[in-house]
């Protein structure tokens, strides 16, 4: 049987609060939280640590993900991409400036396209989309 965790798609609004949510899910027998990173998601979902094996099968459920899908969407998006500009000697801003033409010309990818992507990636991890 399947071990099950449920995203309350009411608690997000803005990648912080997807973050803040995931680590509610995963992170709370943990002394420390994942960052606010695409990366850290995916480890996180590859398991070892929280509340995830790296062996067990994973029920997903995301509940109210068709609101979540607007508010992790293009608008989230290109905020996130642009705010990272502002720090031309941490980013590489060649590659932020592509994904944000990308978007802005209508075939880059959402944030929320991004973490499904990392969610779909994971054999072991079901979605069910609520």
């Amino acid at each position: 049987m399947s071990k099950q965790f449920t995203i309350q798609g009411d608690n997000i609004h803005d990648i912080k609060s997807f973050y803040k949510e995931i680590n509610r899910l995963f992170m709370s027998s943990e002394d420390w939280e994942i960052s606010e990173s695409l990366d850290a998601f995916n480890d996180l979902l590859y398991g070892g640590f929280g509340s995830l094996s790296s062996d067990e099968d994973i029920d997903l459920i995301w509940k109210n993900i068709s609101k979540n899908k607007s508010d992790l969407g293009l608008e989230t998006t290109l905020e996130f991409y642009k705010n990272k500009l502002k720090e031309p000697t941490i980013y590489n801003t060649d590659f932020i400036q592509e994904k944000i033409t990308e978007l802005e010309q209508g075939f880059g990818k959402t944030y929320f396209e991004i973490i499904m992507e990392i969610i779909v990636n994971q054999s072991r991890i079901h979605l069910i989309e609520k």
